[in-house]
């Protein structure tokens, strides 16, 4: 059954997106991989040799015109989920933020989210599991920022929340539910070697999550082991 399921994943080419497409093309999934440059993802290319239901696509998520041309290409796709993983973490450990930076972090973490699963609403209204999940973090939420500081990349994590939240409202009619997910701190370029978890654990953990999302538990915020965070 699974191969007749169709998933988009957004910064596919490292970290947690590439092992997305690699976790869901072993399961049979046919996979959306979508990049900014996949002439230099040599890792997603050589995932994509080895597994042919996966597919690359350039895309800059900073680029709405491509992403509706690439919603246009694949208008006769089915996308059963939609993972928005693309993120950018720029530096604000100073008090002099750089306001460019935090235009581009608002750009990429906040509102390019929203515009793909615009973008993509139709394809994923017209697929059997109907399901968007938005890669978050823990410093998205205002209850638990106990330490200040990362001004740029808290703000604009917390303005994803928020669309998410007001997403998975505007589309239940369509029977789209939606997921904002902590993936926790992983060893990643993002995470640093320092992190606690590896991609392989976290994104283990957020499928177990999106596969049990539904109207019923729409528009929350989880963490990869299933626990919930506070707003």
């Amino acid at each position: 059954m699974s191969e007749n399921y169709h998933i988009l994943i957004t910064g596919a080419n490292r970290g947690l997106g590439l092992e997305f497409a690699k976790q869901y093309a072993q399961d049979g999934w046919q996979v959306i991989a979508c990049c900014r440059a996949p002439q230099h993802a040599t890792a997603l290319q050589a995932l994509a040799k080895s597994h042919s239901n996966i597919q690359v696509f350039a895309l800059d998520v900073a680029d709405f015109a491509q992403i509706d041309a690439l919603a246009q290409q694949l208008k006769n796709s089915k996308i059963d989920v939609l993972i928005n993983n693309a993120g950018i973490y720029p530096d604000s450990s100073t008090d002099l933020v750089n306001t460019d930076d935090w235009l581009d972090a608002f750009t990429v973490n906040s509102i390019s989210p929203y515009k793909i699963a615009n973008a993509f609403k139709p394809h994923i209204a017209k697929s059997n599991l109907k399901k968007i999940a938005t890669l978050t973090s823990k410093m998205g939420s205002i209850d638990d920022n106990s330490s200040g500081g990362s001004y740029i990349y808290r703000s604009s994590k917390a303005a994803a929340n928020m669309v998410m939240k007001s997403l998975s409202i505007d589309l239940q009619p369509l029977g789209i539910s939606v997921v904002t997910l902590h993936p926790g701190w992983v060893q990643t370029d993002m995470g640093g070697d320092n992190a606690l978890i590896n991609a392989k654990t976290s994104v283990t953990g957020m499928r177990r999550v999106i596969d049990h999302l539904n109207l019923a538990t729409t528009g929350r915020f989880i963490a990869y082991d299933g626990q919930p965070i506070p707003w």
